[in-house]
């Protein structure tokens, strides 16, 4: 997993041999409490895993996908924010921080870069619609890995959101020296009185004081590194052959006014 594909660990002297970037993959995360058991930077470090080999696969297809440093900064619900050391950050901290990438990229002619996001609570649509305006060489595109294959076929538990048996699996294939699975709890958690809340039909910030007894949404505890690998086995291939189209293929089939895509 360490590789010129991670710029991480990538040194100047694997950099500079590279013959050309494709696309630069942006791991994005949080830094907050997930059930007893998983460590605080889950989403990042899922995230950055997904992100390592999803690059190396779409080199064995000639695309050069470079990954950059995973950033831990997520958007918070409340009673999450009041737990130590759960760092919440604004929307105006993300959109800086994905501002000084994009300028630093397009600096040195990189113009396609994709959030490959592994925290459900960071919202990167509207920022993406601002700076491609502000840059229109620059396509920016959001991934979200959890959710590109469904959970049904892969895991038991039929509701599991956060630190549930989803994350956990995949905890234990990628970093399983980091789980602690004596120490879990069953990620019990508690709906709105609002049922129009929990029908989706309106939306409001879950909090996580009311919500959930140990921090975790779904019971982790049928949760094993198999599974896991199954389930990134479905979904790696599908992100792959959209780095491979992202490199290779317009964004739109049609130029403006129906003149052809270039």
């Amino acid at each position: 997993m360490h590789s010129p594909f991670d710029i991480t660990t990538a040194r100047w002297g694997d950099v500079k041999q590279m013959p050309h970037y494709d696309m630069a993959l942006l791991p994005w995360g949080a830094t907050e409490p997930h059930n007893l058991h998983l460590p605080y930077c889950t989403d990042m470090l899922a995230a950055q895993a997904v992100s390592f080999e999803a690059a190396e696969r779409a080199a064995e297809r000639g695309v050069q996908a470079m990954v950059l440093p995973g950033i831990p900064l997520g958007s918070q619900n409340p009673g999450q924010i009041e737990l130590p050391y759960c760092i919440h950050t604004t929307q105006a901290t993300q959109m800086a921080v994905l501002t000084d990438i994009v300028a630093s990229l397009q600096r040195q002619g990189i113009n396609r870069l994709v959030i490959m996001s592994g925290h459900g609570g960071n919202i990167f649509k509207g920022m993406i619609r601002d700076l491609m305006i502000k840059n229109p060489d620059m396509t920016i595109c959001h991934c979200e890995w959890f959710n590109i294959v469904p959970r049904a076929g892969y895991f038991d538990e039929k509701f599991d959101d956060h630190a549930g048996e989803l994350e956990t699996s995949v905890m234990l294939h990628y970093f399983p020296e980091t789980v602690k699975m004596e120490m879990a709890g069953d990620g019990a958690s508690t709906d709105f009185a609002i049922e129009s809340l929990n029908a989706k039909v309106a939306w409001a910030p879950r909090h996580w004081a009311y919500a959930t007894v140990d921090t975790g949404v779904g019971n982790p505890h049928s949760a094993t590194a198999e599974k896991g690998k199954r389930y990134i086995e479905a979904v790696l291939p599908k992100i792959v052959d959209f780095l491979v189209e992202l490199a290779y293929k317009p964004l739109y089939r049609r130029g403006r006014a129906g003149e052809p895509a270039t």
